[in-house]
């Protein structure tokens, strides 16, 4: 079995050769941004969302903390602090899963099957119930607004002094969530 270390790089660098843009912060390999593109079949189609991921030093045996630099509009997602609240990641991760399986099958699938009965952001579940039709204009209005490629570039040079406010607020809902379990 490979180290942490060796696991960490060999992920990154899959991630890297995949379609993703990864902008990698402060020359290691445990902090970086990746542009993920919503999913063609959900109202976040057209969106581009600037994510941040932080890889544990347990990685794999731990699971990365993802979230949202700019804002979306999800019943799962902070819309402050941008934090991600998704089983798969926050309770049930496990080494068998990579970065590529998180970009390509878990926030895809967080984008296109909301859960609004466990809610980060409560005015969107409740809209998403209640609303549908309203619910999925707001996401499309808030993709138009603070999801465009262009964004994403203005967002690096202005978001230096939030990034520290938003990531003690990050892990929220893993803490949360993962609070009581042995570590492995």
């Amino acid at each position: 079995m490979s180290s942490p270390s060796k696991r960490r790089e060999m992920d990154l660098m899959k991630l890297m050769m995949s379609d993703y843009k990864v902008e990698i912060i402060n020359d290691g390999m445990q902090e970086f941004y990746v542009h993920f593109h919503g999913p063609s079949e959900s109202p976040y189609h057209g969106g581009v969302w600037k994510i941040r991921v932080e890889l544990p030093d347990a990685y794999p045996y731990k699971s990365p903390s993802i979230g949202f630099v700019n804002k979306i509009y999800h019943p799962n997602v902070d819309e402050m602090s941008g934090s991600v609240c998704l089983d798969v990641i926050n309770q049930t991760w496990s080494p068998m899963f990579d970065l590529v399986n998180v970009f390509e099958v878990f926030l895809p699938q967080l984008l296109l099957y909301p859960n609004p009965s466990d809610p980060l952001n409560g005015e969107a579940a409740a809209m998403m119930m209640r609303d549908r039709a309203a619910y999925e204009q707001r996401v499309k209005d808030y993709c138009e607004k603070y999801a465009k490629m262009e964004d994403i570039a203005a967002e690096g040079e202005e978001k230096s002094s939030d990034e520290e406010v938003s990531e003690d607020e990050y892990d929220s809902c893993e803490e949360e969530e993962v609070a009581g379990k042995a570590d492995p």
